[in-house]
């Protein structure tokens, strides 16, 4: 995709991530959890740059012997571009060769929120349990993916 680059995020980021997210989200972070993750060793922190504009990011973060995809957003104008592919495949590739002893990584999704499902399932996430009211505004239950975490295993998805 021509005019995308994908990237660390940076402190500059942030005003720009959090106006994502909370275009994205009924409940979202609060600025601070962004500031926290950025400050801990353990996550993986990007951010897509779309012609010069922040215009989506993603959190990964290693927990014991797992990663755990906390957060992914895209601005609503670059929806079904590509772009959370992009993103998500890029922490998972920085996240697997920096912790190779990570065994698999996981995430939650609302129930309603089919793109996502389809999007972690073409990264070979399979549906492994609920959380039932997990999300606020409205309650919802969380539908929890996971997927294997191989060093070796390169076959993610190209976009």
């Amino acid at each position: 995709m021509e005019g995308l680059v994908i990237r660390e995020m940076l402190y500059e980021d942030l005003s720009a991530v959090h106006a994502i997210e909370n275009l994205s989200f009924t409940a979202p972070w609060q600025l601070n959890s962004f500031i926290s993750e950025l400050g801990n060793s353990d996550a993986v922190m990007k951010v897509a740059v779309f012609s010069g504009k922040v215009a989506g990011y993603v959190c990964i973060r290693a927990i014991l012997d797992s990663a755990h995809v906390l957060d992914l957003a895209v601005i609503p104008e670059c929806r079904r571009m590509g772009l959370g592919g992009l993103l998500l495949k890029n922490a998972l590739q920085e996240i697997r060769i920096s912790r190779p002893e990570l065994k698999s990584v996981t995430l939650e999704v609302r129930e309603s929120n089919i793109e996502a499902i389809r999007l972690y399932e073409k990264f070979g996430f399979t549906e492994t349990g609920r959380r039932r009211g997990y999300y606020q505004r409205p309650i919802e239950d969380a539908v929890i993916m996971e997927r294997d975490m191989d060093i070796n295993d390169l076959h993610l998805p190209s976009h």
